[in-house]
């Protein structure tokens, strides 16, 4: 894997990701059916282990109905 700042980020993301998506009341086995997509590889994106290709950003986003960019606030 890369850096420590680059695995920062990722653990960051991975914590937004899973913010959003618990307070709009999904599970991660309801946003992977939504996306389709498996459960494991959101809990990789969310724990930080895997970064999320550009279409999956984009299925996530429209999934918890937020633009990309609230994906990268704050984090």
């Amino acid at each position: 894997m890369g850096s420590t700042s680059e695995q920062q980020l990722m653990k960051a993301f991975g914590k937004r990701v899973a913010a959003i998506r618990k307070s709009r009341g999904l599970t991660q086995q309801e946003l992977a059916e939504r996306i389709n997509m498996s459960v494991v590889a959101i809990a990789y994106i969310e724990t930080g282990k895997r970064w999320a290709r550009l279409g999956t950003l984009t299925k996530i986003s429209n999934a918890l109905q937020v633009d990309v960019a609230d994906l990268f606030k704050n984090i």
